[in-house]
């Protein structure tokens, strides 16, 4: 036999079995012939709360289901498996074992989520052929959930990247306008301001020229890093682009929107020269800031951008290293 087909065998019988038959002869009697087949892990279940728990502990490829259960129908307990499926992203393909005959009894059950059906008295190559398509709808469905999974996932990275800037690791401008609009709108609704400071690094060209580009990449990772340690948890900090920072602060009360918070931020980054590769360089930053609060018809996210970047240029123009606001 080739060893492909070995181990799809291996595969088909490390299935996970739950047998439920209120009736011990029964139970056991199902064991036995999926014993001699070559499955292994067989748990046996009295009736729908022990399958429950059973599940609950471990999930299972295969549910074996008698239809009449006290308390608890098979179709009822079908409904309730499918519910912890949900819960746990998993599927649990469902063999009906019943008595029962008629179309109508067919149709009602797959009506109620069941995978396959197989009357008793149970036969013994039938059994085996319906474990093994019973097997194969779960291993799919489970293949097809961890792919989604997966997919999900990698949605998420990408979501993330899209909005992240790879240097520094800071909110990208598509992000900041995002949360931008997020907190107009909160403002709207409730109250508040927001400050928006445009920030740029002064004669940053300078600084590329004279100690290179790798260089100014580490003062822009660590002028990234001054800027999270000077600004509130609540605050959003972002790159704009290329050495423009932006960072959004959100106040409940105009009040403690106050000048001195961005002095603050402005001599974090003057206050101690960057060491780069041994040299120590001293950087400082213009700000320019621009407010909104709520109800402000005459602003939009376009013109508190604008406004951020005139007072930005005028802080330039008045010799750079402080704050217009």
């Amino acid at each position: 036999m080739p060893v492909n087909q070995n181990n799809r065998l291996d595969a088909e019988h490390a299935l996970s079995i739950i047998i439920a038959d209120d009736v011990e002869l029964t139970r056991t009697m199902i064991q036995t012939l999926l014993q001699k087949a070559g499955y292994r892990d067989l748990r046996l279940a009295a009736g729908p709360e022990e399958v429950l728990q059973s599940l609950a502990a471990r999930p299972a490829d295969v549910a074996l289901l008698d239809w009449v259960m006290p308390k608890m129908n098979g179709l009822e307990l079908c409904g309730c498996i499918r519910e912890l499926d949900e819960q746990s992203s998993h599927y649990t393909s469902i063999i009906m074992l019943t008595a029962k005959e008629g179309v109508e009894h067919l149709v009602m059950a797959f009506n109620h989520g069941v995978d396959d059906y197989l009357n008793k008295p149970v036969n013994r190559s039938e059994l085996a052929a319906r474990i093994h398509a019973a097997g194969r709808i779960s291993m799919l469905q489970n293949s097809l959930l961890e792919t989604m999974r997966d997919l999900e996932a990698s949605n998420q990275i990408l979501s993330e990247l899209a909005v992240t800037d790879p240097l520094t690791s800071l909110g990208n401008r598509r992000y900041i306008t995002q949360r931008s609009e997020a907190i107009l709108a909160d403002i709207d609704a409730r109250g508040g301001t927001l400050a928006f400071l445009m920030i740029d690094i002064d004669h940053f060209k300078q600084i590329n020229d004279q100690y290179g580009h790798a260089a100014g990449d580490t003062i822009l990772k660590k002028i990234a890093s001054r800027l999270r340690k000077a600004t509130r948890p609540t605050d959003v900090v972002g790159r704009f682009g290329g050495e423009e920072f932006c960072i959004l602060m959100h106040f409940q009360e105009a009040i403690h929107c106050t000048p001195d918070l961005f002095e603050r931020i402005l001599k974090s980054i003057a206050q101690k020269p960057f060491d780069i590769d041994g040299q120590q360089v001293l950087v400082t930053v213009s700000i320019g800031v621009s407010t909104y609060h709520n109800n402000d018809e005459a602003c939009t996210l376009d013109t508190l951008f604008r406004a951020a970047d005139k007072k930005l240029y005028e802080a330039k123009d008045a010799g750079r290293n402080q704050v217009m606001f």
